[in-house]
């Protein structure tokens, strides 16, 4: 059974929806959660979830080994839940295609620094977009740049508010990104 870490900074409900997943599931398990923000509600959900969620601060993660460490010794792969840092190329170079992250946009529109949440929501709706979705792509040094493994689409109506796409990109999630962790891990998309 592969061992899974995932890294969050909020509100914890795809980290929520991957740790239920893989809890009824012989594929993997979620072991940890790593979060940068002391007050991220995904420390509830996993105290609720009874999972381990270690905070941990910038001097850690960029300049000591301290989470490299912790991952060589815990994880078999990685998954961005919502985590805003960029991901270090130290960590990046130990866990090559097994550091899997989700972004609320059709890549290559609407990556990079910045670009999280609400922020592409409002890019989206402001270019008048017809069409919007996910990607899920493995993490390279760069924000955003990654492999891409699967994009899923959602039609957007001209009146959808960025609130509206917001919860339209959230069904996605939810419905897909746990699936797909779980065919990476069984090399079903490579």
């Amino acid at each position: 059974m592969k061992r899974i870490v995932i890294f969050a900074s909020g509100s914890g409900t795809n980290a929520e929806n991957i740790i239920r997943f893989f809890n009824q599931n012989k594929t993997a398990k979620v072991i940890q959660v790593l979060c940068n923000n002391e007050h991220a509600k995904v420390i509830d959900r996993c105290k609720l979830l009874k999972i381990s969620c270690l905070c941990f601060n910038k001097n850690d993660f960029l300049k000591k080994d301290t989470i490299l460490n912790l991952l060589k010794e815990t994880a078999d792969y990685i998954v961005l839940a919502g985590f805003l840092w960029k991901i270090p190329e130290n960590i990046v170079a130990a866990f090559p295609n097994k550091i899997i992250n989700i972004h609320p946009a059709l890549l290559p529109k609407y990556g990079g620094k910045g670009m999280y949440g609400i922020n592409i929501h409002r890019a989206v709706k402001e270019n008048k977009e017809t069409e919007t979705g996910i990607t899920i792509h493995y993490v390279n040094e760069n924000y955003d740049e990654g492999a891409i493994i699967f994009q899923a689409k959602t039609t957007l109506l001209e009146e959808d508010t960025p609130e509206i796409i917001a919860e339209k990109i959230h069904i996605l999630e939810q419905r897909i990104f746990p699936k797909i962790i779980e065919d990476v891990i069984l090399n079903i998309n490579e």
